[in-house]
């Protein structure tokens, strides 16, 4: 029987991971509090799947194969045989903390405990635990099946057999595991928001366009996506959440979230997710 690895959460990062483990030859238990989102999640493998098979890179015997790899369940407890559980939820410090909580009464001593977050420390997520030591962060990046990089944290309580076995791992998804240690945001988001949060900030003060400014950047820096495009491709509220930690954490006003930021979140305009964010999607 294959190694079983759990997914906690079918959202846009979860099932992108459940999708991954189940291709490299993973069992994988993926969890969600509701039936509609595990749904969601497993529609959105499918449809993912079936692009690589209508471009040739996956037979459709291999797509059935993957499929039928992937258990959806609403009980915690079934991820109890789990060797592997990464937590992709929300950002939010305090469900994720419930979470592992659980998941150490749950899984077997053995099991690693790794989180998806892109900005909560890894070292408070462990503490919530009785085995600190086997907590670590595995961010992947967005979209999960095409992105290669893992960045993995390491808490201060992390053992090397943790790491190594963490970075095993993802060289069996096909991902390249660079690591770093537990700060806020860690490399990534650290680097990343303070240019998106001043690309909004460029727009909110009527410095250029939208389209200018992430044209500038696109032309300009050679970078692939204009800031405000991926802030709407990330979510405005995780990009705001992650505003918020740095903020917080490190206490340094340059992190201080834009208020054009700030009303967009309130408004519900979150993206691509929700049809708008700084662009209109709501005809694709």
């Amino acid at each position: 029987m294959a190694e079983v690895i759990g997914v906690i959460g079918a959202g846009t990062m979860g099932n992108g991971i459940a999708q991954v483990c189940a291709r490299a030859g993973y069992e994988v238990v993926m969890r969600d509090v509701a039936d509609e989102y595990l749904q969601r999640g497993l529609a959105a493998i499918e449809r993912s799947l079936q692009r690589d098979v209508d471009k040739a890179r996956l037979a459709a015997d291999e797509k059935r194969a993957i499929s039928e790899r992937i258990r959806p369940t609403s009980e915690l407890n079934d991820l109890r045989d789990a060797r592997f559980v990464i937590e992709a939820v929300n950002e939010d410090a305090g469900l994720k903390a419930q979470i592992f909580r659980a998941l150490d009464e749950i899984t077997k001593p053995d099991a690693i405990l790794a989180s998806n977050t892109s900005s909560i420390s890894i070292t408070k997520l462990g503490a919530a635990t009785r085995r600190p030591d086997k907590v670590i962060g595995m961010h992947f990046m967005n979209p999960v099946p095409v992105m290669k990089l893992v960045e993995v944290i390491r808490g201060i309580a992390t053992s090397d057999e943790t790491y190594e076995r963490t970075r095993a791992l993802c060289e069996q998804l096909g991902k390249t595991a660079l690591e770093c240690n537990d700060a806020p945001g860690f490399v990534s988001n650290r680097v990343l928001m303070p240019m998106i949060n001043e690309a909004i900030f460029a727009l909110y003060e009527n410095v250029a366009t939208r389209e200018a400014i992430d044209g500038i950047m696109k032309l300009g820096m050679n970078h692939p996506m204009g800031p405000l495009m991926l802030a709407d491709f990330i979510g405005l509220d995780v990009c705001l959440a992650i505003l918020n930690v740095l903020h917080t954490e490190l206490g340094d006003p340059k992190y201080r979230p834009c208020p054009l930021l700030k009303k967009y979140v309130d408004a519900g305009w979150l993206g691509r997710k929700t049809g708008r964010g700084f662009y209109n999607y709501s005809d694709e």
